[in-house]
């Protein structure tokens, strides 16, 4: 069974929540390069593009973010 990798939790304390993030200022380099991974990992290629805002950005993340921490729980037994 192929493991999930975790994402960098010290970059989940650098991101703004979407409401915090200026809607027309563009993303930081930060941001890109931690949703370009995240969209990888998630096998969502389409999520990460070069003209976002930073509350683009943000929501994105956190809905990438959602996606793995949902993947990661263990199935249910009934």
């Amino acid at each position: 069974m192929q493991q999930k990798k975790r994402a960098p939790e010290h970059q989940e304390s650098q991101q703004l929540s979407p409401a915090e993030a200026p809607a027309w200022e563009p993303m930081t380099g930060a941001q890109a390069s931690y949703l370009k991974s995240l969209a990888e990992e998630v096998e969502e290629p389409g999520a990460y593009r070069q003209d976002l805002t930073k509350r683009e950005a943000s929501r994105r993340i956190n809905a990438l973010m959602e996606r793995l921490r949902i993947g990661e729980l263990p199935p249910h037994t009934d």
